[in-house]
Parts: C-alpha cells; structure tokens; sequence
C-alpha cells in the first residue's frame, strides 16, 4: 500500500486497543483512538505521537448511533480517508447463572459489543466505498468465545458468534468494493479483563483453575500483519492464544 495510511482503533484507550495502535503507528499508520474516557485516549495518543504519527483521540460511545456518525465525519475532516478500521470495544457481564441475569446486563453487552461494532463497522464501509482510492480493511474483535463459551457467559458469547456472522458478511458484501474484512480471535491476553484468570476462573467442570496469559504486545503485532496485506489478500480467521490454555482439546 503506497502513501500515508490511516487506521480507526476502538477501545483504544487500554488493552488490546491500545496495543494494536502502538502496534499500527510503528508500522507506519496514522491512528484515530476511540473509546469512553478521555484521558486513556489522550495517553496513547501521546505515545502515537512520539513515534511520528498523527493520533486523532476521540472519545465515543460506539453503541451511540449519532455518535459514531459524528466520529466518521470527524475522521473523514481530519484524515480525509480510512484504510483500517479495528472494531475492538468491548466489555462482558457479571458471570451469573442466565436466569440470573437482568435485561439492563444483557443490552450493556450488546450495545457495545454488537452494535457498536456494526455501527462503526457501517461507518467505516460508507467511507471505504466512496473514497478516492476506494476500499479498506475492517478487523473485527472476535475472542475465543465465538467458538466456546465460558459458564456464565452468554451476552458475550452470543455477542462474540454474532461478530463471525457480521464478519463473513461485510467481507461477501466487500468485494465489489474493495473491502476486506477479517476477525481475530483472541485467547488469553493479559489485559484487565483477563487478570482474574492469573488468580483462578471457573472451568467446563466447575473446577476453579489458573490459566496462562500472554502480552497483548503480540496481539498488537498480529493486527498489524492483518493490515499490512494488500486488499486482494485478506486473513479471514485468525486465532491468537497463550499457547497452554485451556481451549484445544477437552475438559
């Protein structure tokens, strides 16, 4: 990809998030950061910065309709294009039986984590399509559990096998446009989400275990290779994982 590249990171005030536009500015990439606090965003886009990257933070609820709509004008006044969009925001549910489970925790989950990601995800695709190159790259923030749930997880596993079908479809409807879309999946990276798994987390069995973790870092640079392929070249599953976790195999 010749020229300046510019890049959306959502959630991208800590985490993966941030790791991921790190990751993005050092290889180059231009970087809008969004999220819900400011002052996470303001951090890392001071990081950006350092590198000798434009960073363009801009705090957003991705759930928020006229907000995300707001968000890619902002982005299309500053940057003028986007070439990547990370749809990372996410966020999960007190683990409780689902019978125990209030309306008010379900929609939370959905609201970030499916329309959030569609709403930004159709932002995005309006932008690649009528910009000048046309196209782009969306990478969807799938995890694991869009393959296998945790107990007491459904809003986010529903959630996340909702992003495999979002996923499939925006890379079918892409084509014409030059629009590739792919998803990460992701196992174990240490972020304040996971750290519970450092003290012990529910197992299949009920078991209460310890599980491996790894550097967000690595998930990091494992977005950036997604992005650094051309458009006729798109990774459409990729899963990234701390190598002894509990995930292959049984039990």
């Amino acid at each position: 990809m010749d020229g300046e590249r510019f890049a959306l990171v959502t959630g991208a005030g800590s985490g993966i998030g941030k790791a991921s536009a790190l990751a993005l500015a050092r290889a180059g990439w231009h970087v809008a950061l969004t999220g819900r606090r400011a002052e996470p965003l303001e951090e890392a886009a001071k990081e950006i910065k350092t590198l000798g990257r434009r960073a363009l933070p801009a705090p957003t609820d991705v759930g928020d309709p006229e907000a995300v709509k707001a968000l890619f004008a902002l982005i299309e006044r500053e940057f003028g294009r986007l070439d990547l969009l990370f749809n990372n925001a996410g966020q999960g549910a007190p683990a409780v039986p689902i019978d125990e489970l209030t309306f008010a925790q379900w929609k939370a989950v959905v609201d970030v984590n499916l329309n959030g990601a569609f709403l930004c995800a159709q932002g995005a695709f309006g932008l690649m399509k009528r910009q000048r190159p046309q196209g782009g790259r969306i990478i969807n923030n799938g995890s694991i559990s869009a393959h296998v749930p945790r107990p007491f997880s459904a809003p986010y596993t529903a959630t996340k096998h909702a992003i495999t079908g979002l996923t499939k479809s925006i890379a079918l409807d892409g084509r014409a446009h030059d629009i590739a879309c792919g998803q990460i999946d992701v196992g174990n990276a240490l972020t304040e989400m996971a750290r519970p798994m450092t003290q012990g987390v529910m197992q299949a069995d009920g078991r209460i275990a310890v599980e491996p973790t790894m550097d967000p870092d690595e998930v990091g640079a494992a977005v950036a290779h997604m992005a650094a392929l051309p458009l006729s070249t798109n990774i459409l599953t990729m899963t990234i994982m701390a190598t002894k976790m509990p995930y292959v195999g049984r039990g």
